[in-house]
């Protein structure tokens, strides 16, 4: 069985390869997630803890957290599940995928450094990987090298090197998302201001078309009024006239 091993504090990784079942029955029955003893790979990884993060088997299946089965199972797949892509809107199809228990089918196991040991290993933290792609997002940067809300942030963008085509030597950095500039804070306010004198505005027309619905309903009245009293007038003068 061969152990892919990573360590996210140097960015490194090894893998090892282990024929010895006396060590594999260490690793068998354990789930994806849990922490395993270093000491059970071999003497270099005492005091190291690590942690079960995935695995394939013989025929390149995955394994999958939450199936808790040690063999080969058909799951009804939708969008966004591990080991498929949907085609088509809507669409699910039914794909293997392994279960979340260590077997003796597994030939690819992941394994993540939790706790680092007394002694190096090498080509795992005798070093450090610089990161090739850094964090775009604000306060991710600000996360990533512990700086406050004062602090710039664009002078701390992870930026890489690299000749072109032409043979120029390029720098290029990543667009800061999420970053409060003055323009920013200018248009959320001037957003808030377009929307409290859309309230405003709004409520000037209620009050107006309000004002002039009053005004046609009197005037409504005053012309009916009007009218019953011509009525009236003319009755009488033809009451007056008859006798």
């Amino acid at each position: 069985m061969k152990i892919n091993i990573a360590c996210p504090s140097t960015g490194l990784q090894k893998i090892i390869e282990i024929d010895d079942e006396k060590r594999l029955h260490n690793l068998y029955d354990r789930r994806m997630a849990q922490e395993v003893d270093g000491s059970a790979l071999g003497e270099e990884f005492d005091g190291y803890i690590f942690r079960i993060s995935g695995g394939n088997d013989k025929q390149g299946f995955p394994m999958r957290q939450g199936v808790l089965a040690a063999h080969r199972v058909r799951l009804l797949c939708k969008k966004g599940d591990k080991a498929y892509r949907q085609r088509r809107t809507g669409e699910r199809k039914r794909k293997s995928v392994r279960g979340c228990i260590v077997s003796h089918d597994i030939s690819v196991l992941n394994l993540v450094v939790t706790k680092v040991g007394d002694t190096p290993v090498a080509g795992l933290t005798d070093d450090s990987a610089p990161r090739r792609l850094g964090p775009k997002r604000a306060n991710n940067i600000r996360k990533l090298f512990n700086l406050s809300k004062e602090d710039d942030v664009t002078k701390y963008v992870i930026t890489r090197t690299f000749t072109n085509k032409k043979g120029r030597s390029v720098t290029k950095s990543p667009k800061i998302q999420r970053l409060v500039t003055p323009l920013t804070l200018q248009r959320k306010r001037a957003r808030k201001a377009a929307k409290l004198n859309s309230v405003l505005r709004n409520k000037e027309e209620a009050a107006a078309y309000k004002k002039l619905v009053a005004q046609r309903t009197a005037e409504q009245k005053e012309i009916r009024r009007s009218l019953i009293s011509k009525r009236r007038s003319t009755r009488k003068s033809k009451l007056a006239q008859e006798s």
